[in-house]
């Protein structure tokens, strides 16, 4: 393992979204992303970040010690020694989780994976960047997430979500409320009126820790 990663943070927490909320986790957040959207809440993962090994990385994932992992960003698929990490700790018999905003193949990420797609909807200003054939390679494992600021994004996702067979592939479609920017409650309004079979989540880690803390 002699390749090399540019690393941002790895920290222990509690997974803040998807259907895995609530349980410890290790995140491995990978420096750089390809987009800017325009509520995004790390944008220090834009630029900042350590030279790794994947051995030193493997390492402390390894002394951490939690049976879920999630690599995430910025856009960890930007580089290409991601994938070989997402096979290393799949060795590990951890279940591994990858948050990727879905403008990347993901047809050569490793099939034990579970992909977690965040669909970029208007109000980010990047919806236009999706690479719309990853949505046919999800499998039922895997999670599409959609971060709703308003009724336009609403639209939007269940637009994906119907046009793409999510629910009846078995892929749970996953929306939450943009942060500061739209009532939970709107968002649950909106579901339920049309009964949309989607899952609504909140950022735990937004809610327990505040917005400006990190490692969190």
């Amino acid at each position: 393992m002699t390749r090399t990663l540019l690393v941002n943070e790895v920290f222990r927490s509690i997974q803040g979204e998807s259907s895995f909320a609530g349980l410890p986790c290790t995140f491995v957040r990978l420096t750089g992303c390809n987009l800017r959207c325009a509520w995004c809440d790390t944008p220090y993962a834009w630029t900042e970040g350590t030279t790794r090994s994947l051995a030193s990385l493997v390492a402390e994932v390894d002394r951490i010690g939690t049976r879920l992992v999630e690599v995430t960003g910025g856009e960890p698929l930007l580089q290409p020694a991601t994938r070989d990490l997402l096979s290393i700790l799949c060795d590990r018999k951890t279940t591994v989780l990858l948050e990727t905003n879905g403008t990347q193949p993901i047809a050569t990420v490793d099939p034990r994976v579970i992909a977690i797609m965040d669909i970029k909807c208007p109000s980010s200003g990047e919806a236009d960047r999706l690479l719309r054939e990853n949505l046919s390679r999800l499998r039922p494992r895997d999670e599409v997430k959609f971060v709703i600021a308003g009724w336009e994004d609403y639209r939007y996702a269940a637009e994906i979500m119907h046009v793409h067979r999510l629910c009846e592939r078995g892929v749970p479609p996953l929306v939450s409320p943009a942060w500061g920017r739209v009532d939970p409650a709107t968002l649950v309004r909106w579901v339920l009126d049309d009964r949309l079979q989607a899952r609504v989540q909140v950022q735990l880690h937004k809610i327990i820790w505040g917005t400006e803390r990190r490692g969190v």
